[in-house]
């Protein structure tokens, strides 16, 4: 039985005296990811106290996104909401509940800062949308305005790639079950890699993820605190002068994502996001004895040991002109 609190969302909302940008900022996408909660906690309690007033615009905090996971402690609820994120009929499951309540309140504002934490240590940086495109998988116009976002977000590495990456992880998984007899849980919707700045690209507006750190660095709920304050600065939504551009960027692409196959595949050794891989270094091991190795120079992102099999095992990334 669900707690009471569990079967209704919560969101607050200010709105300046003059009209301007309408930004959207969530915490606690991922139940265990508490970050952005106590940064978002944090900003409502000082406009509360009349410490940061909202004089332009319009801005809705979601301090926690997915009251069920948030409640366990854990990373899902019945599954992970930032994947196959879009309205549902009828919903299945609870995440398709929140999806249901959120994406019609996404696509009521044009951007979004989407606060998360990561599994292992590393340092705080941004997920960028792909660059303007016309393509089938993630068509967008708005690269100029993220990209103007993510330099004063106060982080100084950008990553981008994500949902290419996820499109060609899926195609795998897809072929695997089409070429054996395989029984694990794998996920195959083409849909699969939408989640939260995708699902708000794809109804007009911009969106950035922010990883503020590892999930239980003190430094995490400070980071997140200082994205908002710099967010609401930069769309001029709070009566202070923009923070000027990060002056030395590192711009990375995600190219590859690697799944788990089974619950003994092992990591070479402990892995941190961001660590440099050389060409044909050993990153893991499979139960079949398998070596897993990196295919050119780059660093792995999200190294995740506690992945389940059919589940993102980590991701492989390579330096980037962007930005």
């Amino acid at each position: 039985m669900f707690e009471p609190q569990l079967f209704s969302f919560h969101s607050a909302s200010f709105t300046g005296l003059n009209p301007g940008v309408r930004l959207i900022v969530l915490g606690a996408v991922h139940g265990n990811e508490t970050c952005g909660t106590q940064a978002i906690q944090r900003v409502i309690t000082k406009i509360h106290n009349g410490e940061i007033q909202i004089t332009t615009g319009h801005v809705t905090f979601v301090p926690i996104t997915n009251p069920l996971a948030y409640a366990r402690q854990q990373r899902m609820g019945d599954r992970n909401l930032n994947r196959n994120l879009y309205p549902k009929t009828p919903p299945v499951d609870y995440e398709d509940h929140i999806g249901n309540w959120l994406c019609p309140l996404l696509a009521q504002h044009e951007v979004l800062l989407d606060l998360h934490s990561f599994h292992t240590p590393g340092e705080p940086f941004v997920m960028l949308g792909p660059e303007n495109n016309t393509g089938a998988l993630e068509p967008f116009t708005l690269a100029g305005r993220e990209e103007v976002l993510a330099l004063r977000l106060g982080v100084r590495r950008v990553v981008d790639g994500w949902l290419d990456t996820y499109a060609a992880g899926v195609q795998r998984r897809a072929a695997l079950i089409a070429s054996e007899s395989n029984t694990r849980e794998l996920d195959t919707d083409p849909r699969y890699g939408v989640g939260t700045t995708e699902y708000m690209r794809s109804v007009g507006g911009c969106a950035l993820t922010l990883e503020c750190g590892q999930h239980a660095d003190p430094a995490a709920p400070d980071v997140a605190y200082r994205a908002i304050l710099n967010t609401l600065a930069t769309l001029g939504l709070i009566a202070q002068p923009a923070p000027p551009p990060i002056a030395h960027l590192e711009a990375l692409r995600l190219y590859q994502v690697i799944d788990k196959a089974h619950s003994e595949d092992a990591f070479s050794r402990k892995w941190s996001s961001f660590d440099p891989v050389v060409k044909g270094e050993l990153i893991g091991t499979r139960q079949d004895g398998n070596q897993v190795v990196a295919d050119c120079e780059g660093f792995i992102v999200f190294p995740n040991p506690k992945a389940l099999p059919g589940q993102e095992w980590f991701y492989l990334a390579r330096r980037s002109g962007r930005v």
